[in-house]
């Protein structure tokens, strides 16, 4: 029998599903809606490899908050939606993404900006570091 498992807080159980460099991201991405592969990698920043995405994406898929749909033609269309369950993290995800705009203003001003929700999160050219 497996021992019981302890979290010190609520938040350690959340972030073990969605904690990550690039969870919160892509499932930011799906609350706008089903998703095909190629359509999340011209979402997401270009740090991100189709290795890792995939990756990502499968482990999701495993805690129940991301669906794979997979439809039998030619070519293989997969699409990526959440679940029920993924949905209900939608007004946490969007409220990281409020307090991720406040803090750029603050911290950065003029000197950063966050892509318009159109080209989603686009990765900057240059990395911006607080003086």
């Amino acid at each position: 029998m497996e021992p019981t498992k302890v979290y010190n807080t609520a938040v350690e159980a959340t972030l073990e599903v969605i904690g990550g460099k690039w969870k919160p991201v892509i499932l930011f991405v799906l609350t706008f809606g089903k998703k095909r592969n190629g359509e999340l990698m011209k979402l997401l920043p270009a740090a991100i490899t189709q290795k890792v995405l995939t990756q990502q994406l499968k482990e999701l898929e495993r805690d129940g908050i991301v669906r794979r749909i997979s439809h039998p033609t030619v070519p293989p269309k997969v699409e990526y939606e959440l679940t029920e369950y993924g949905w209900s993290l939608k007004d946490i995800l969007h409220a990281l993404c409020r307090w991720g705009e406040t803090h750029v203003e603050q911290t950065y001003g003029d000197r950063a900006a966050i892509a318009s929700p159109g080209s989603l999160l686009a990765a900057p050219e240059t990395p911006i570091t607080p003086e």
